[in-house]
């Protein structure tokens, strides 16, 4: 059981798969966070800033062009898988028993983000840890007009990787010296940013079943 986590941990660390695994590992990374129940876990935000980071300083071998486009596209055609899979699965997926790879929380979670904010949060949902991997599943059970959601999932996808990508590739050139130093607190630091909205819709929760 040990080594099975050791070898998680391993998985979800962002430095180690683009070290060892480079722009491929990135691409099926971000295509499994946003098409796949499974993908939740996967560190998508800080990927997509260090991808950035790491092309602007040389440690990953790719153009950024190149980059940002290939992500896209995974981002967007993940989106359409998890589309596809709510539209088929439908009501099944509430009747299925927790595991590691799936949680029934979860998918409630972003069912409420869904009715607050509607189509929208397809693009907002996009940086918020895993809404963005429950949000298109939903949108597909409640059968959202297949246009509607191509247009949300297309903004969504290019705002969410454009935005992150390169504001990692632009701090990159500008602080290049300096990133080996502080690689441990930016890391860090996204973790803590992206789990703020899962952690005040906690609290909000607990508020009102208090009340």
């Amino acid at each position: 059981m040990q080594d099975f986590w050791t070898s998680l941990q391993h998985f979800v660390d962002p430095e180690k798969l683009l070290r060892e695994g480079g722009f491929y590992v990135v691409m099926f990374v971000i295509f499994a966070e946003t098409g796949l129940f499974f993908g939740f876990f996967l560190p998508g935000d800080y990927l997509l800033f260090l991808a950035g980071m790491f092309v602007a300083t040389g440690k990953l071998d790719v153009n950024i062009y190149m980059m940002i486009f290939g992500l896209i596209v995974c981002a967007v055609s993940g989106n359409f898988t998890g589309y596809w899979f709510g539209r088929k699965t439908g009501p099944m997926l509430y009747q299925r028993k927790d595991s590691f790879f799936f949680k029934l929380k979860y998918l409630k979670a972003a069912e409420e983000y869904y009715n607050k904010q509607g189509a929208f949060a397809l693009i907002m949902g996009r940086f918020v840890p895993i809404v963005r991997t429950f949000a298109p599943i939903f949108a597909g059970i409640v059968k959202l007009e297949f246009r509607k959601f191509a247009f949300y999932n297309i903004i969504g996808g290019v705002l969410w990787i454009t935005s992150l990508t390169l504001l990692g590739f632009f701090l990159g050139r500008r602080f290049e010296k300096e990133i080996n130093d502080y690689l441990l607190y930016i890391i860090i630091g996204f973790i803590v940013v992206t789990s703020i909205p899962l952690l005040l819709t906690f609290i909000r929760k607990r508020v009102v079943n208090n009340d």
